[in-house]
């Protein structure tokens, strides 16, 4: 500091007779220094000034969760602020809720293709709705199997709730399309949803279980890949067991309900296909032989 005030400063002017002088300066004649504090640098936003006040979350706590805690005390605070001053938080809790948008967009977009899919290729509008509704059946379980895990819904977990909402609706085609048939083929709507539910019983929860098992190895891997996504991993586990085990009663009872009328003949456009086996006519002649056996028996 003593250096820097010694600096030697040589100014050139001009006298009354017109020559040249020198004189030489020190800068401690015109400038001192003083000790305070002040920022590293100078930040700007959109030509605007800012100060960053950043901030380590604890192992254990929720930085998105504890900035909405914070929210409330920085809007009592910002009220005390001069003119011209604002408050806001960013960090990784703007970027999350960003993602976090951008997910729930993704669903929704999602959720309108499906239906579109199945309504194209059922034919119908009704058989979609009932299939659509295993959807939320499927994000019930995967939100209870977060809370039976102790998992805090992640940018994985909604991920996983988009995996999930294009695999539970397999169950339902499979259910819906099956008892289309029979009744196409002459079965009543009871019947043929009783002959469903034990025909196809079996496939959809060999499907089911396929994705469960493979889906346990990341839930119960202490690796890096089942650290980033056990999340995933559970919300998939759990809204497909619980959203499988709800087809078989849910969806049939919505069936019954809605579906009232007799189903259209979906048009394949191929006349060169083989005959499908007619299941409805198998059903049938079972029930009837069983009811000639009961006569017989009285």
């Amino acid at each position: 500091v003593e250096n820097l005030l010694d600096i030697t400063l040589e100014a050139t002017s001009m006298d009354a007779t017109g020559a040249m002088v020198s004189k030489t300066y020190t800068l401690s004649e015109f400038a001192t220094i003083v000790e305070t504090t002040s920022v590293n640098s100078i930040g700007r936003e959109n030509q605007t000034r800012y100060v960053t006040v950043s901030a380590s979350v604890e192992e254990g706590y929720n930085a998105t969760l504890l900035s909405r805690q914070l929210d409330d005390k920085l809007e009592e605070f910002e009220k005390t602020l001069p003119y011209g001053y604002t408050l806001g938080i960013g960090g990784e809790s703007e970027i999350v809720n960003e993602m976090v948008s951008q997910m729930l967009l993704l669903l929704l977009l999602g959720l309108v293709f499906i239906y579109l899919v199945m309504v194209a290729q059922f034919q119908s509008l009704k058989s979609p709705f009932i299939v659509m509704f295993t959807i939320p059946l499927a994000f019930t379980g995967g939100m209870i199997g977060l809370l039976i895990a102790g998992e805090q819904l992640s940018l994985l977990s909604l991920m996983g709730f988009s995996i999930l909402m294009g695999t539970v609706v397999n169950n339902g085609i499979v259910f819906v399309d099956y008892v289309n048939q029979l009744r196409i083929g002459g079965m009543d709507r009871r019947s043929a949803l009783i002959a469903t539910g034990k025909t196809r019983m079996r496939p959809i929860l060999m499907t089911t279980l396929t994705t469960i098992l493979a889906m346990m190895q990341m839930m119960f891997s202490d690796d890096m890949a089942g650290q980033l996504g056990g999340g995933m991993s559970i919300v998939i586990f759990g809204g497909l067991l619980y959203a499988t085990l709800m087809t078989l009663i849910i969806v049939p009872i919505l069936y019954d309900v809605f579906f009232k009328r007799n189903p259209r003949v979906v048009d394949i456009g191929s006349e060169n296909l083989d005959d499908v086996p007619d299941d409805a006519a198998e059903f049938i002649a079972q029930a009837l032989a069983a009811e000639e056996a009961k006569k017989v028996i009285e």
